[in-house]
């Protein structure tokens, strides 16, 4: 079986998970996602040739990137190409509030959050989240851009800021924690 791996690198993870599928007797091939192309009846398809596709990380990208790399998962999908975690899960899983409205769904507990898209909105929510919040981009991971903000005026600025950016606001309670997760 040919497997594309996708990542926005080739780090250890990669190289690891090509040493597994070889073992298997598998050919696992890393496959830049910013690298990715697609056609329409032409047949230069980047994904093309592979038996599956084993989705690591999504990067960074605007939002046209983020929905074109998806759109092709997707077509992939349809094409009859395994993937792994399938575009659902993708989607899901880098959208906080989707994925922390999903959790909450299935019963796990989530910290109170409330997610807006105006300043006004996010400095009631502060308020009502008792003052002490963690302030997190909708979209990425491993902690980048989060930020705890517990005093109401760096609150509005952070929230203005943000507001003015165009961003989504998303904030959840700061639940005081041993310095560590679960996942």
């Amino acid at each position: 079986m040919r497997i594309a791996l996708l990542s926005a690198g080739d780090g250890w993870h990669v190289r690891d998970l090509q040493r597994a599928a070889a073992q298997q007797g598998h050919e696992a091939v890393a496959v830049d996602f910013r690298r990715l192309s697609a056609a329409v009846a032409h047949g230069m398809e980047t994904l093309a040739g592979f038996d599956a596709v084993l989705v690591r990380t999504m990067p960074p990208g605007s939002l046209e990137q983020v929905v074109f790399r998806m759109d092709l998962l997707h077509r992939a999908q349809a094409g009859g190409i395994a993937v792994l975690n399938p575009p659902r899960a993708v989607e899901t899983c880098v959208d906080k509030y989707l994925a922390t409205a999903c959790l909450e769904a299935a019963g796990l507990r989530v910290p109170p959050t409330v997610v807006c898209q105006h300043a006004d909105a996010a400095l009631e929510a502060f308020t009502a989240l008792g003052g002490d919040v963690v302030v997190k981009p909708l979209f990425g991971s491993e902690g980048g851009g989060m930020v705890r903000v517990a005093v109401v005026e760096m609150a509005w600025r952070t929230f203005r800021t943000l507001e003015r950016l165009q961003s989504v606001l998303y904030l959840q309670q700061f639940i005081p924690h041993p310095g560590w997760d679960l996942r």
